[in-house]
């Protein structure tokens, strides 16, 4: 006869492979759900998954072409920009392909542009948008931005130039490679949004916008990245231009930032002095432009981005 110790291992092992069959179903459940949720319902993911494809097909304009000129930003330049207004204004001049994804700064946007680079986006012009604070900050967007920015190398070398734990590693890692993982926070943030009264008021109460670094941290940062894209922009046949949108109080910022382009040899665009506008220009989160902050930021744009693009391709070697 069978020992007790024998028999008691069969239904041990049956319900061992059983959580993990159960486990193996409920996973690949949750990322086809959030794979269909993603394409079908998700209108950052449409928005940015069209840009993307348009900025990969980007190339040097033939002559008698506008030049062509690749923006890319935040969430700054997404409400502040009236894209198709722009487009209509600057017609002839300057060909424009956006690429806008909120939250995101310097590091999501130094990878991105290297892996557009890297599948054959050839703009002339690279033009980046995304306000101070976020040029500044040590952080890459946790949605997303993997999954739509990044490849696996891009991932990893963020991981090392940010100094992420093995833990922080392999979240950005399975963000870039899993659908679920990625837009996880997402779908928190979706029902917050329905369940908390105000949630985005309290989102801004919560996580106010950091301090200005002083005046020799603030060079040595801003200079050091911004050398960074602009080698990274010229390998590739392109001049890099950062643009500053308004933001309140940020007057000091943008006078820090331009003395810091100027010794990095960057071109920046300010197209509005940022005390020109009253805060009744702003939404209630007293950051993002209105629809008259937006209107006014689009002329001044349209006004003054064809003269930088000029003079950019004017000082281009031949």
């Amino acid at each position: 006869m069978p020992s007790s110790i024998s028999s008691s291992k069969h239904p041990a092992g049956f319900y061992a492979k059983l959580l993990v069959g159960t486990c193996a179903v409920l996973i690949l459940t949750f990322e086809c759900l959030s794979d269909f949720v993603l394409k079908y319902h998700s209108k950052t993911y449409a928005r940015v998954s069209q840009q993307y494809a348009e900025a990969v097909k980007m190339r040097p304009a033939k002559p008698g072409e506008p030049a062509s000129v690749l923006i890319v930003g935040n969430s700054l330049l997404l409400y502040g920009v009236d894209m198709d207004r722009l487009k209509k204004l600057t017609s002839g001049r300057v060909h424009i392909c956006p690429i806008f994804l909120e939250a995101t700064g310097y590091y999501d946007w130094l990878y991105a542009l290297q892996r557009l680079f890297r599948e054959g986006s050839r703009p002339e012009v690279v033009v980046l948008g995304v306000g101070v604070n976020s040029f500044l900050a040590n952080s890459v967007r946790q949605d997303y931005a993997p999954l739509m920015l990044f490849d696996w190398r891009d991932s990893l070398s963020v991981a090392c130039d940010l100094k992420m734990d093995r833990t922080a590693t392999s979240s950005l890692l399975l963000a870039h490679s899993s659908v679920f993982w990625d837009t996880r926070s997402v779908v928190r943030t979706h029902i917050l949004r329905h369940t908390v009264p105000r949630y985005e008021d309290l989102v801004a109460l919560l996580k106010p916008q950091p301090a200005i670094p002083p005046d020799p941290q603030f060079q040595a940062i801003a200079n050091t990245r911004l050398e960074r894209l602009r080698s990274l922009c010229e390998a590739h046949g392109a001049k890099l231009i950062l643009l500053v949108p308004p933001t309140p109080s940020s007057e000091d910022a943008v006078r820090q930032m331009t003395i810091a382009s100027e010794r990095a040899g960057v071109e920046t665009l300010v197209p509005i002095d940022p005390t020109a506008l009253p805060a009744t220009y702003y939404l209630s989160d007293e950051l993002h432009l209105n629809s008259e902050g937006a209107a006014l930021f689009t002329t001044a744009l349209a006004k003054f981005l064809p003269q930088t693009v000029d003079r950019e391709s004017m000082a281009s070697p031949d």
